[in-house]
């Protein structure tokens, strides 16, 4: 088992030593982060989807038709990326694009039948990430380090870096 560095509580916010050994925090976070894209990458593998294309699969569940940009906007991605996520999900067949009638020159996404037939598995994939990640911790122990992670995040990144969407 790995072992756990464990700074004191008395010391000032901002005041703690770096840690040295390969167990530190910022090794341990980079390497839950690397396990968790790796695990939700070969599960969501399993169903034909890439990393992020799931978040856009919810999106639209969530919010019905989005136009292009309003959905990029939506999960906090360049509207780049969310062009050619869109067109691997639309190559795919679980989405699909349509001038809007209201703005012919704004595309329209939606998802397909073949796209809502994935809902069950999608949500059985972000339930299996999950319950990986939290194996062995209590729920009281789920909501500190949730609470603990938002702190982190606050920390390491401004609100116009790394604000990707809801979680």
């Amino acid at each position: 088992m790995a072992e756990s560095v464990m700074y004191e509580a008395t010391m000032e916010p901002g005041s703690l030593p770096v840690a040295e050994d390969h167990n530190g925090l910022s090794c341990l976070m980079a390497k839950a982060a690397l396990g968790h894209r790796v695990l939700l990458a070969g599960l969501l593998a399993e169903i034909d989807l890439y990393p992020g294309q799931d978040r856009v699969l919810l999106a639209l569940w969530e919010h019905g038709p989005q136009s292009q940009n309003k959905l990029a906007a939506l999960l906090g991605i360049d509207v780049s990326t969310m062009t050619r996520s869109l067109q691997r999900l639309e190559r795919s067949g679980f989405v699909s694009r349509s001038p809007s009638p209201a703005n012919r020159r704004v595309s329209m996404v939606s998802t397909t039948p073949k796209g809502d037939a994935l809902r069950p598995e999608v949500n059985r994939v972000l339930g299996e990430v999950h319950r990986r990640m939290v194996e062995g911790l209590t729920a009281e122990q789920v909501a500190t380090l949730c609470a603990l992670l938002g702190v982190v995040r606050g920390n390491v990144c401004g609100d116009e870096v790394c604000d990707t969407g809801p979680c």
